[in-house]
């Protein structure tokens, strides 16, 4: 890729970001310190949650929150085949088998309809899921009051992957009240709406899953008298009293995520203006853009186009090529994880989920992140209407 290509997402850091980061290297904490409590809690606050749990990735969050909800061996997962593959590893971490939804054809979520029909079918065969996975895909909601209404009836619990989605709303609260769900999982890579670099944090409303969580972020360990077997034996005393991973966010990035947090609503507003614009100068274009559900406010993490193919004389392939040759740094998301090599060895096969195939036979993800300027989205039009000519 060439320096000056406009990438498909990027990070804002400002000289507060950087201040706020500085200070801690420079303070008595690099790591369990202060800003991890104060990021839990400035995040928790934003969603309407009770609880927070920062971790290193979003990863590490979607495993210890199925740990926490008890997944094991002879339990199966559910998740969307449009994501990236950590929304179905995480069950497999757990010994756990995988299953997926096929999406909705217009939001590109996964379909509360075709998860109703899959559910019917598996209690019929005795093989329901433990959990089910929504993944709020570019940022915008799931339809999660169907998807909880469902999990009542059928009795499975919920985690959220809202990886794309801080700063969104459903129904016109904010993503991660976990409202619909047991557990909400956000990322923080450079590429999403706000960073700590790399960093993950889950919300959730239930102190037992809360504790669990944070008990599993960090070895299994516990100094709280509460959670051990027998009295401490010294100021110095802990005891292992779980299986747990080191999963612990530093400082900085914690410090960093507080900064990018005042910002969050800014980030979240701009992106919504350069989705408008490029509703509007994509009009003419051989494309679909992005369905807008009315239920929700997108995040906008992505701006997921599909080409119409049948009216342009060019590959999927060699549009993608050509944008990128140009200097449009585009993406792609997602190749179906079904599709995925390692899942086909599990028996999955090509057809299995065919909206998802058909829409990642025709997406692109275009620029979209706040530092995009009018003049680079034109730039990024221009590039397109050339391209496809």
């Amino acid at each position: 890729m060439s320096t000056d290509m406009i990438p498909y997402g990027k990070q804002d850091i400002n000289q507060d970001d950087i201040a706020a980061v500085l200070d801690v290297l420079n303070s008595d904490f690099l790591t369990q310190g202060p800003q991890v409590p104060l990021f839990e809690k400035t995040v928790a606050d934003y969603c309407d949650a009770q609880f927070g749990v920062a971790v290193n990735s979003a990863t590490s969050a979607l495993h210890i929150a199925c740990l926490a909800l008890d997944l094991g061996e002879d339990d199966i997962i559910w998740t969307s085949p449009n994501t990236f593959v950590a929304s179905a590893n995480c069950g497999l971490y757990c010994g756990a088998k995988v299953d997926f939804v096929d999406i909705d054809p217009q939001t590109y979520n996964l379909c509360a309809d075709k998860l109703e029909q899959k559910l019917i079918k598996a209690k019929s065969q005795n093989k329901l899921p433990k959990i089910v996975i929504p993944v709020h895909f570019a940022g915008q909601s799931c339809d999660m009051k169907r998807i909880h209404q469902l999990s009542q009836e059928y009795g499975f619990s919920i985690i959220e992957d809202a990886s794309h989605a801080i700063g969104g709303k459903y129904l016109d609260k904010p993503i991660g009240d976990c409202q619909y769900s047991d557990i909400t999982v956000f990322s923080f890579h450079p590429v999403k709406i706000i960073t700590t670099a790399e960093g993950g944090l889950v919300t959730t409303n239930q102190p037992g899953l809360a504790e669990k969580m944070q008990l599993l972020r960090s070895h299994g360990v516990t100094r709280d008298p509460k959670l051990m077997t027998k009295e401490s034996e010294g100021g110095w005393y802990y005891q292992q009293v779980d299986l747990g991973f080191n999963y612990r966010m530093t400082e900085m990035q914690a410090a960093l995520g507080v900064s990018q947090m005042q910002r969050l609503d800014e980030f979240v507003a701009k992106r919504h203006q350069l989705q408008q614009r490029y509703d509007e100068l994509l009009q003419d274009f051989p494309v679909i853009t992005p369905y807008q559900s009315l239920d929700a406010y997108s995040a906008l993490h992505l701006y997921p186009i599909q080409i119409e193919l049948d009216k342009v004389n060019k590959s999927h392939k060699q549009i993608f090529k050509d944008l990128r040759q140009n200097g449009i740094g585009v993406n792609l998301h997602y190749i179906p994880v079904h599709t995925q090599p390692y899942y086909q060895n599990m028996g999955f096969k090509l057809g299995d989920f065919p909206n998802a195939e058909n829409y990642y036979s025709r997406a692109i993800s275009i620029p979209m992140f706040q530092g995009l300027t009018f003049d680079m989205q034109d730039q990024v039009v221009d590039t397109l209407k050339k391209v496809l000519a």
